[in-house]
């Protein structure tokens, strides 16, 4: 599968982004979806997943309550709002797919990642 990752950029501390993954190739809801950033001098560290059916979500402690994941199966879509910003927050965010592994082990396909700058 083919990911592409959008919606990154530059907001104040408490604001908002709306982070998109676009799939294309194989059947997209055979897919466990999440999100991973990497900020500068650190290693990439999960951030949230999302099962095939969307039932199911799984959220890194620091975004739980602010981080909301979503998927759309009919669209090819899967979208994380993050509300609540802080500086800590920003990294490059990549979008990842695995058929059988949800959650921090997740490592089938990556997206080209997208930008995420928090101002205090």
């Amino acid at each position: 599968v083919q990911l592409q990752a959008s919606g990154g950029g530059l907001v104040q501390a408490g604001g908002s982004l709306r982070l998109s993954c676009a799939a294309s190739g194989r059947t997209f809801s055979t897919y466990n979806m999440g999100w991973f950033r990497q900020a500068p001098g650190k290693e990439r560290e999960f951030v949230a997943a999302i099962t095939r059916s969307g039932h199911s979500t799984w959220y890194e402690d620091s975004v739980k309550g602010r981080f909301t994941l979503s998927r759309d199966n009919s669209k090819n879509t899967v979208s994380l709002q993050m509300n609540s910003l802080r500086p800590e927050d920003s990294a490059v965010y990549y979008c990842a797919a695995d058929t059988r592994r949800f959650g921090p082990g997740m490592d089938d396909s990556w997206g080209q990642g997208t930008l995420v700058t928090v101002s205090s």
